[in-house]
């Protein structure tokens, strides 16, 4: 079974959406994966998601609320798989405690989707669009990471 650990900021916004949004793609395709999500900076470690984000996914079918956030441990380089930070920041964070023997890929999580653009905007600070469209991007991001694994894996 492959392990898949999607990493935003804080782990309330982008990540645990790519986390619900993987599993219930990966569930309707009869694909096991193991899925987390967890934030480079520990501010809100035990924290729900962000309500907002809980609304828009549970509007499109998808329940986050059980989440909690927790933040990258150096651990997570050997269990998981695949390491799939939201924006380049995030990348560039993981990459500066990515020890070099690490078993995980390290790549943007919009690497894998049709899409413009490889990062994925933090929704935090907007209105409900931006939401929506985090859920939009990330919607595509796990039809193409998905068609990966099934293609290469």
């Amino acid at each position: 079974m492959k392990k898949v650990l999607f990493v935003c900021l804080g782990n309330i916004c982008r990540s645990p959406a790519a986390e619900g949004v993987l599993r219930a793609q990966a569930q309707k395709r009869g694909m096991d994966l193991l899925i987390e999500s967890a934030g480079t900076g520990g501010w809100h470690v035990g924290d729900p998601p962000d309500e907002r984000m809980i609304k828009a996914a549970a509007e499109r079918g998808i329940d986050i609320s059980k989440q909690r956030a927790r933040q990258v441990d150096f651990s997570d380089f050997y269990e998981f798989d695949f390491i799939l930070p939201m924006d380049r920041s995030n990348y560039a964070d993981l990459m500066e405690m990515a020890p070099p023997n690490r078993d995980s890929v390290v790549k943007l999580f919009l690497d894998y989707g049709d899409t413009k653009t490889k990062e994925t905007p933090d929704p935090y600070y907007g209105g409900a669009e931006g939401f929506e469209t985090v859920l939009d991007l990330l919607e595509r991001g796990a039809e193409g990471f998905l068609d990966f694994l099934e293609k290469h894996e």
